[in-house]
């Protein structure tokens, strides 16, 4: 009996320690700023707690003006949830179906015709990805379709495959704008970003101006800064606080009901039955039994990572303008263990 004892005793010890010697979160952030990796502005939660909410290094570096909680970066591909949200508001108040064709709101190649709306969400609609054209600065929507229009047939069959696709939360966007009667700017800011007092989030425009904006720099510190204008794939600046602002606003249902929310992290399922790993605007993934959800962004200068636990109300939201220098997934799996 006293053996027993002393090795439960040994055995609590031991995980005591263990857990006592996790790391905090935001000393890896910091570990990560101190060897040149990381410039930018973290939020991270664990079950509901905010444990690190920190901005490090500059938004501007040759005026030497340092970030803080409020600076509004570039977020990419960050910017597809929004528009995920935006198509499924619109379904909600019957403005569209997730399985109408997209041909019935807008001019498509004839090619893409029969292309739905869920497709397009899923990235299993065939739609080519536009990333030949993503060196041309001033890059607009039109632009891309232009450049749809000038192809001859899909990329595959659709819903053959997973295949991600810049363009087609593009037409989204396009899509948005004839449902809606709105340009994708002023619905996202009367549907989301205004309802949720999201501050410092801005879909940008050439004409929009951001008092506290991050301008973007490659891992040498040199000027990479972001230079197109599309939306629905992209085009938005945030902030982590503002980011989390949303998180909390999909967890609650505030913008979309608890079903859709439930289809929003539902991943495709394959004409060939294999299930993809994406739902509507989020990478799902399952760890540990749980269901998590996220995404990234990157662009330019820019990196952008939004992880959601979605059964312990935990995130990670990490920023910066200094993409290149950012290794996100060893970044991300480090934090993973601080708070799981």
């Amino acid at each position: 009996m006293k053996t027993l004892l002393w090795n439960a005793f040994i055995g609590i010890f031991l995980i005591l320690q263990l857990t006592s010697c996790k790391q905090h979160p935001k000393d890896i952030v910091n570990e990560y700023y101190k060897k040149g990796e990381f410039n930018g502005s973290v939020l991270i939660v664990k079950n509901g707690k905010v444990v690190c909410d920190t901005a490090l290094g500059f938004r501007n570096i040759e005026k030497g003006l340092r970030s803080d909680k409020n600076t509004s970066f570039y977020i990419a591909s960050l910017s597809k949830p929004f528009t995920a949200a935006a198509i499924m508001i619109l379904q909600q108040k019957g403005l569209l179906k997730l399985d109408d064709k997209a041909s019935q709101f807008i001019e498509l190649p004839e090619y893409a015709n029969n292309i739905t709306i869920r497709q397009l969400l899923h990235h299993t609609s065939g739609i080519r990805d536009y990333e030949s054209l993503f060196s041309k600065k001033g890059l607009t929507n039109k632009d891309v379709m232009d450049w749809l229009f000038s192809l001859k047939n899909l990329d595959f069959i659709p819903d053959s495959k997973f295949k991600y696709s810049n363009s087609g939360y593009i037409i989204l966007s396009q899509i948005i704008e004839k449902v809606s009667g709105k340009s994708y700017h002023t619905l996202i800011n009367e549907q989301i970003i205004m309802p949720l007092k999201m501050n410092n989030t801005y879909v940008y425009e050439p004409s929009t101006i951001i008092q506290n904006k991050a301008l973007g720099y490659n891992q040498q510190k040199k000027p990479d800064d972001y230079s197109i204008l599309t939306t629905g794939d992209g085009g938005i600046y945030s902030t982590p606080e503002d980011l989390y602002k949303f998180d909390q606003a999909l967890r609650n249902y505030t913008l979309i009901s608890k079903e859709n929310t439930a289809l929003m992290y539902t991943p495709a399922k394959l004409s060939g039955g294999q299930v993809s790993n994406y739902g509507f605007a989020w990478f799902i993934e399952h760890e540990r039994g749980e269901k998590n959800a996220m995404h990234t962004g990157g662009l330019n200068g820019f990196k952008a990572l939004f992880w959601r636990d979605l059964e312990h109300n935990s995130c990670i939201i990490a920023l910066t303008n200094q993409g290149d220098a950012f290794p996100l997934g060893n970044f991300l799996n480090d934090i993973k263990k601080t708070i799981q």
